[in-house]
């Protein structure tokens, strides 16, 4: 094969050529890279003329080296200038970033957060996939699909929905805002490790308040949170709520006590200690627990992945996500009054968690929640 000279490349060839022979030339020797230079890189990417080999490079080395800020933040306005970003009719928008891979160790009724905030007052979006690696875990989109709920909205539909006081909710998913980015979902599947990808797709707010806009995502690990909040104040979140959830998710642990990181008016976070039991929350599991009676995936991947099949994972979870919109007490409902009023303490519209919780138990026992839900 004959190489293609250097002086007939693209200037976006050329960005993610240079980029590659910085960050790919092993522990001792790689640098890092510019946010000008990553944000070229991922342009490249998401180009229609972007090397798939190139790409999974670009990405592992990336990984392997650690992305620094200026990383994140080149490949996050790459990906932000590449999609759809609509406002919605709206003064203020609440945007949950759950985790795009899903959930494997239990029942994530995050899906159903979005309604009970909407009928909180709170005009609420969540977005997300079909199935994404590397854990290829339960995820939004399959647990409203389960629940009977539409999953395909186009961006301004969506966005049309939170005006609406009756509904004030609505999941948008990633091939409908972004489909330049989702288009690398098999490559992403075939790369098998975590990229950078993981970290910041959370943090695209694809629908955003004619005001402001705030921010809900979880994290596992102890570096993130200054990472994650740094992100949201570039990506234009007005205040954010970066909280150790579940498997990474937003929702804390039901039992143990957690770690929230928050910032206001785009300033400085501000690290709090949680404790469900300023809530009422007296459970002995952390999360929702899977049914004991799930078969194991006939299709499991790697020992990474979800060893059950999330298609029955989420009809369970959506089961067990209406029975919490009825009133039925548990670790579900548990769930939703725990993420919902940490929301609400957060917007300043409780006083504290306790009266917080307490709304939120209103409008599930009322059935205002389980209407929002149905609605639309």
């Amino acid at each position: 094969m004959t190489a293609i000279p250097v002086t007939a490349l693209t200037p976006g060839q050329l960005a993610m050529r240079t980029s590659i022979q910085k960050v790919a030339t092993g522990p001792e020797y790689s640098k890092d890279l510019s946010l000008d230079e990553a944000h070229a890189a991922m342009a490249q990417v998401l180009s229609d003329n972007a090397d798939p080999v190139q790409t999974a490079v670009f990405f592992i080395a990336l990984r392997m080296k650690r992305e620094t800020d200026n990383e994140n933040k080149g490949v996050l306005k790459a990906i932000l200038e590449a999609m759809t970003l609509t406002q919605a009719p709206v003064d203020e928008v609440f945007d949950i970033g759950d985790p795009y891979d899903g959930h494997s160790r239990g029942l994530p009724v995050v899906a159903f957060l979005p309604a009970v905030l909407g009928a909180l007052g709170v005009p609420t979006v969540s977005h997300g996939v079909e199935l994404m690696g590397p854990k290829y875990g339960v995820t939004q989109r399959k647990v409203l699909r389960a629940a009977g709920k539409t999953v395909d909205l186009s961006p301004s539909q969506a966005a049309a929905r939170l005006a609406q006081p009756d509904l004030a909710w609505a999941y948008v998913d990633q091939h409908r805002f972004a489909p330049r980015l989702h288009n690398l979902s098999s490559l992403r599947a075939r790369m098998i490790k975590r990229q950078v990808l993981t970290t910041v797709e959370v943090l695209v707010g694809p629908i955003r308040g004619r005001r402001k806009t705030h921010l809900l995502t979880g994290y596992v690990h102890k570096a993130y949170p200054p990472i994650y909040s740094e992100l949201a104040r570039f990506a234009g979140f007005d205040s954010a709520m970066v909280v150790r959830g579940v498997e990474g998710g937003v929702i804390p642990s039901l039992q143990q006590t957690a770690k929230l990181y928050s910032y206001h008016d785009r300033g400085q976070e501000q690290e709090s200690d949680l404790d469900p039991k300023l809530l009422g929350i007296h459970q002995t599991t952390r999360a929702i627990p899977l049914p004991k009676d799930l078969q194991p995936s006939e299709h499991k991947p790697d020992a990474v992945a979800n060893p059950f099949d999330p298609d029955a994972v989420a009809a369970r979870t959506a089961e067990v996500g209406l029975e919490a919109l009825h009133g039925k007490p548990g670790p579900a409902r548990d769930s939703l009054i725990y993420a919902a009023a940490l929301v609400l303490r957060h917007l300043g519209r409780a006083a504290d968690l306790t009266t917080a919780a307490t709304r939120v138990r209103q409008v599930l026992d009322n059935g205002k929640a389980l209407a929002h839900f149905t609605a639309g």
